[in-house]
Order: structure tokens, then sequence, then C-alpha cells
């Protein structure tokens, strides 16, 4: 029931956008956002596409295969979501499995989450498809999983895989870098 009033209110904005309205949580276009406007024409390599969703090829991959997978809808990170985004993050995560699937990315080798504000490089939400290995021991450093311990869901940590991010909106907890 939730993703399905999660998915319909998406696909109405999108369907009934309106350029010139001021940017919040579920309006289509932020100006200042370079990923509002994701398209073939400024070089992005799109790979999936749907009412809701794009996928694009990262410019400067940390892994092997790093996909972005955002909502078309402008949502400024995982700190504007609610419980009742719960079924559109899973939404995202099904879409970036089946993506990885098509790449031949084994299971084991995949690591899907998203940066906490303030670590994000672009204040639109944006899903990490990532197929392991990291390019560099650096690279790797970007993206950590700290699983958290007595009642918390994650660790201290500037990243949250998509499963924590999950159980934290279940929860109706808050989205931070400190163990939460």
């Amino acid at each position: 029931m939730f993703m399905f009033t999660s998915l319909q209110r998406l696909h109405h904005v999108v369907r009934s956008r309106d350029h010139t309205q001021k940017p919040t949580k579920g309006t289509k276009i932020k100006e200042s956002c370079r990923f509002c406007d994701v398209s073939v024409s400024p070089g992005f390599d799109i790979v999936h596409e749907d009412d809701i969703f794009v996928a694009f090829r990262d410019r400067n991959p940390s892994s092997v295969h790093h996909i972005q997978l955002i909502t078309k809808t402008h949502i400024d990170s995982v700190q504007s979501l609610s419980t009742a985004d719960v079924d559109l993050v899973k939404s995202m995560e099904r879409i970036g499995h089946n993506i990885l699937d098509s790449l031949d990315v084994p299971p084991h080798q995949r690591k899907l989450g998203f940066h906490i504000p303030p670590f994000n490089s672009v204040q639109h939400l944006h899903l990490h498809l990532q197929g392991l290995p990291y390019k560099s021991l650096v690279r790797r450093m970007k993206y950590p999983v700290v699983q958290g311990g007595k009642g918390s869901v994650k660790g201290f940590s500037w990243f949250v895989n998509v499963s924590q991010l999950i159980e934290l909106l279940e929860r109706r907890r808050c989205v931070r870098v400190m163990p939460c």
C-alpha cells in the first residue's frame, strides 16, 4: 500500500510538472541541481529510464561498475525521506539489482547505498549501484558500511546501505552520520 501511494505521488508529480514552482520535496526541477535534468545531451550515459527513475553511469567511477539511480522528482537526500518513502527505496533497490544483474555482477560483489549529508556531492537523492572491486583503497573508503550495535541499525558512517536505510525508515528513525 505504501509503495503504491509513494509511486503514485511521484508519478503524478512527474506527469504534472510545473517548472516555475519553487523546489521542495516532490517537485520535478531544481534549477541549481545537476541531476534534475539528466539526459543524453549533456553527456549522461543512461542505462535505465522509466516514468519515475533514471540510472546512468558515474562519470568518475569508484568501482568496476558504478551507476547512479535517481528519482526524476527532486528529493534532496536520504534525510528528506520518511516512513512513507520505504516502498520508493525498495523500488530503487529492486531496479538497482536488476541493473547489476544485467551487468552480470554477482550478488556478493555488489554495494548499494547512499551518502549522508553533508558527505553527498550532489544534493539530489541518488543510490550508488556498485559492482566491485573498487579501483583503489581510497575509493573504497568513500563507501563505508558500518553495522550498528546496541539498538542501532548503523554505526558511525557517512554512507548507509539500502537495507539499513529501509530499516531506519521503517523504525521512523532519522538518518545521520552518527550511529542510529
